[in-house]
């Protein structure tokens, strides 16, 4: 049971708030999907499934700390959406005994939005700053002297007569959470003495998931139901619970209330979520590709045009699951579907179909072009 912060926009083409309505987007959800989400997360490390490497690693930071009497190292977080990210930080807060204080890289707009928060921030308090890639640069600046020396100057009148006031801050341990470490400064990322990256979940860990959140949820479900929605969770804990309401939806409408194999399956099928994870935009980019284009290669824009969408709900909304699941290959003259691709669809490959393993982009911006 993980969840992350507000998502960012996924591009031009799709809207936040549209990539959030797709069922197997990792992004966090309305309002009432974020209070359950947030009644479904652990509260303590020990409870916490998946991540094993960072959870023993993090476990060792802060009891350290607390067995020193010291504030703990700031704690970095990176990964995708919906791995977990804010329930580490929840989890942290709860396990020095500190209080959480939230917020995020585009809330703090100018350096004196981060010196409000930070000046009234108790002794050992836990600060979450989620979407930390997005903060201003002048509050940025701010931050690298309150993590070193829990300090911050604050600049009193404007012009030749401003004066910098030294301010004195309690000792605090920064959370910071990102879904694109690359884009976070260096002297930012040195500051953090604990940085962890979070990778996808293995369907076991996700089977782990469903059945607590069934439990909690007074949910009945078979093992082998249970299964079902891990193995179509796109390696996303945040996805897993959201499939697992889902089929309990359909088992109470259409069924006796229990979640079997059958049901779960049926109801998948309703909602166009296929063996392994694909929506209906999924299937459609790499329908489109073979049927159409012969597997490729061909350009981002045409194959846009034809699955009817903007070029950049395919390349950031669609491609990257494709991608990962080797369904798809982003090459030098374009997108070219897989062998695996052709297998997944049930779709005879032709003989005159690209080798797509030796046309890969290695730079990742390549297949853009026509």
């Amino acid at each position: 049971m993980s969840g992350s912060g507000p998502g960012e926009a996924q591009g031009a083409g799709m809207s936040g708030a549209d990539e959030a309505e797709r069922l197997v987007s990792a992004d966090a959800g309305g309002a009432e999907e974020q209070q359950i989400e947030a009644a479904l997360r652990p509260k303590k490390l020990a409870d916490f499934v998946g991540q094993e490497r960072v959870r023993e690693q993090l476990s060792l930071v802060l009891h350290g700390a607390l067995g020193r009497g010291r504030t703990p190292d700031h704690v970095l977080l990176s990964g995708g959406p919906g791995l977990g990210k804010t329930t580490l930080a929840m989890i942290i807060a709860a396990e020095l005994g500190q209080p959480l204080r939230i917020s995020s890289g585009p809330a703090i707009e100018r350096a004196g939005d981060l010196a409000a928060v930070l000046s009234t921030l108790a002794e050992g308090e836990v600060l979450f700053l989620d979407e930390i890639h997005r903060l201003a640069r002048p509050a940025e600046e701010m931050l690298y002297m309150a993590m070193e020396d829990f300090r911050v100057d604050v600049v009193v009148g404007k012009g030749p007569g401003a004066t910098a006031i030294p301010l004195d801050i309690a000792p605090f341990t920064l959370v910071g959470a990102t879904t694109r470490a690359g884009m976070l400064p260096g002297p930012l990322r040195d500051r953090f003495g604990f940085v962890a990256h979070m990778d996808f979940y293995e369907p076991a860990e996700l089977e782990i998931i469903v059945r607590r959140s069934a439990r909690l949820l007074d949910v009945e479900i078979a093992e082998e139901a249970a299964a079902e929605v891990a193995g179509r969770s796109r390696g996303t804990p945040r996805i897993a619970n959201r499939l697992l309401r889902r089929v309990r939806d359909y088992a109470e409408v259409r069924a006796d209330g229990v979640v079997t194999r059958e049901s779960a399956r049926a109801a998948l099928a309703l909602y166009e979520v296929d063996e392994r994870g694909l929506d209906r935009l999924d299937r459609s980019v790499l329908e489109s590709l073979m049927r159409k284009f012969g597997g490729g290669p061909v350009g981002l824009s045409t194959l846009a045009v034809s699955v009817g969408e903007e070029p950049e709900t395919v390349e950031v909304v669609a491609e990257p699951f494709l991608v990962r699941q080797g369904l798809l290959a982003r090459t030098p003259r374009g997108r070219v579907a897989t062998a695996a691709a052709w297998a997944h669809l049930g779709l005879p490959q032709p003989p005159t179909a690209p080798m797509a393993g030796a046309l890969f982009d290695l730079d990742g911006d390549a297949g853009r072009a026509e």
